[in-house]
């Protein structure tokens, strides 16, 4: 009996000069269409495009310049005939309400806002008339403060309470529970111990019966596993494939989706486990 269903697979498209881990690389709208085209053609279902960075310490950026870098390869996506009939969608990844409601009305179907509505109060209130899908991740605040934020008594369960919350607060605004989807925001706030403790208490966060998209991808836990004492020296392709082995061992969970900026790498890991599961189904579970 199959023990996991599939997630989505999120690929990240950051259209940033400072990302953490690829800042510059995808910057011009050219440059940021082909590499969201090319997630799709590796097996991603949603590019999450992002004009922002949040990594610790970043700035936050003029709204007019995170919509210059965003709305522009929107429109291309959804102009271009392989992206559409790939049936992909797009996700814009803001906590500016404003910028959320231009990428939806130009093809948008999922805003995903880092900080749940708390960067700006108005993004319930403009969500709620539209259809898309809105990801409340956990967030205490922005990036140039986050990691002096990280303050719990049990941070599994203090997560949940918070996204709890939030969520309510978005239903209260009129947005309806089956449009959300929750994020246990890790890296924010969170230090590398809580980040872990977080992951291996994932069913705190199943209690809320709702959606999970998990954005484990690069960061700086992860880095943290395999170099403590020189997380920065760590490279990508050493944190993608970290990060696919955790995606492989977080199948257990109920995930609705994973974020990740190396798509063909998770997608191998996850095809590993399903044929693992075929071969154990096959057997009747012996060995």
């Amino acid at each position: 009996m199959k023990t996991f269903s599939r997630p989505l697979i999120m690929g990240v498209v950051n259209i940033t000069p400072d990302s953490f881990s690829d800042g510059g690389d995808f910057l011009s709208a050219d440059d940021a269409l082909a590499h969201a085209l090319e997630l799709v053609s590796q097996g991603a279902n949603i590019v999450d495009l992002g004009g922002e960075s949040t990594k610790p310490g970043a700035l936050r950026v003029k709204i007019e310049e995170e919509q210059a870098r965003v709305i522009p390869v929107v429109k291309s996506l959804m102009a271009n005939e392989n992206f559409v009939a790939s049936r992909a969608q797009i996700s814009i990844d803001t906590m500016n309400s404003e910028t959320a409601v231009l990428a939806v009305q130009a093809g948008a179907t999922i805003v995903n806002d880092v900080s749940g509505g708390l960067a700006d109060e108005e993004m319930f209130r403009v969500l709620q008339p539209l259809s898309c899908k809105f990801i409340i991740s956990h967030w205490r605040g922005f990036s140039e403060t986050m990691d002096s934020l990280n303050n719990y008594e049990s941070v599994a369960a203090d997560v949940a309470k918070e996204l709890r919350a939030r969520v309510s607060k978005a239903i209260d605004a009129g947005i309806s529970r089956d449009r959300l989807i929750i994020d246990p925001g890790l890296g924010f706030a969170k230090d590398i111990t809580q980040n872990w403790h977080l992951v291996a208490r994932l069913d705190e966060l199943e209690k809320l019966d709702l959606p999970i998209l998990v954005g484990a991808s690069r960061k700086r836990f992860i880095a943290g596993a395999l170099e403590p004492d020189s997380q920065g020296q760590v490279s990508n392709q050493r944190r993608d494939l970290a990060t696919a082995v955790l995606t492989a061992l977080l199948l257990q969970r109920k995930l609705w989706g994973v974020r990740v900026h190396n798509v063909l790498t998770t997608l191998d890991a996850i095809q590993v486990v399903e044929a693992l599961e075929v071969a154990n189904e096959d057997t009747g579970g012996q060995s």
